[in-house]
């Protein structure tokens, strides 16, 4: 079984607040005429469920296009947290011990794309530095951020950085149960770009 865990892109689809939301530009139309239609997308990078590049929150990190796709396709556990709205995951809220080298996490906080709240749940340092102790090499979250909606410092980003951990953000794991899958998730191979869009996608073993 396939699950799609990629929100729907189009006009309703919320980003971060001041980011570039998702539009289209229609340059040829079949429906009017032409002999194709043809499309142009004005979006944000951190668009519906995305990867980010370690560039977006370290100076001289790596682009999008530098990133290894191993972090972003193979073994991957899926678990929920009973985590409150606007708190960060730590290691106690971990029920489970990573049993993948990919590990993404239902909170809930974050239940319709189409409405962006800012109480969402993220991750504290110390959850990635146990994950990254158990050998897991990308974390992802139902949410738009690792990081919570206010902070300035992005300790969870930073502590990714320090790593060298990926990690995918605005997934929508509501209908996937707990447990093992095959993970693809592969970002665009944008140069110099700071972050992708994914379509990502969870297959059961």
């Amino acid at each position: 079984m396939i699950y799609d865990i990629s929100p729907l892109i189009d006009g309703k689809l919320q980003v971060w607040p001041g980011d570039t939301a998702p539009s289209r530009e229609t340059l040829c139309d079949i429906e009017e005429g032409s002999n194709i239609t043809l499309s142009t997308l004005h979006a944000t990078v951190h668009l519906g469920s995305h990867a980010d590049a370690p560039v977006h929150y370290g100076k001289g990190a790596p682009s999008m296009a530098e990133r290894s796709l191993d972090y972003y396709l193979g073994r991957c556990q899926v678990v929920s947290v009973d985590v409150g709205r606007g708190q960060r995951i730590s290691p106690d809220h971990l029920k489970e011990k990573a049993t993948a080298e990919r590990i993404l996490f239902r909170t809930g906080t974050y239940p319709d794309p189409t409405v962006f709240n800012e109480d969402f749940a993220a991750f504290s340092p110390e959850l990635i530095d146990l994950l990254h102790e158990s050998g897991v090499r990308l974390i992802g979250i139902d949410t738009p951020s690792v990081d919570l909606f206010a902070s300035k410092g992005l300790p969870a980003h930073q502590a990714l950085l320090r790593h060298d951990m990926a990690n995918l953000e605005g997934l929508v794991l509501k209908d996937v149960p707990d447990g093992t899958y095959d993970l693809c998730a592969l970002p665009l191979k944008l140069k110099g770009y700071d972050g992708s869009p994914v379509r990502a996608v969870l297959r059961s073993l």
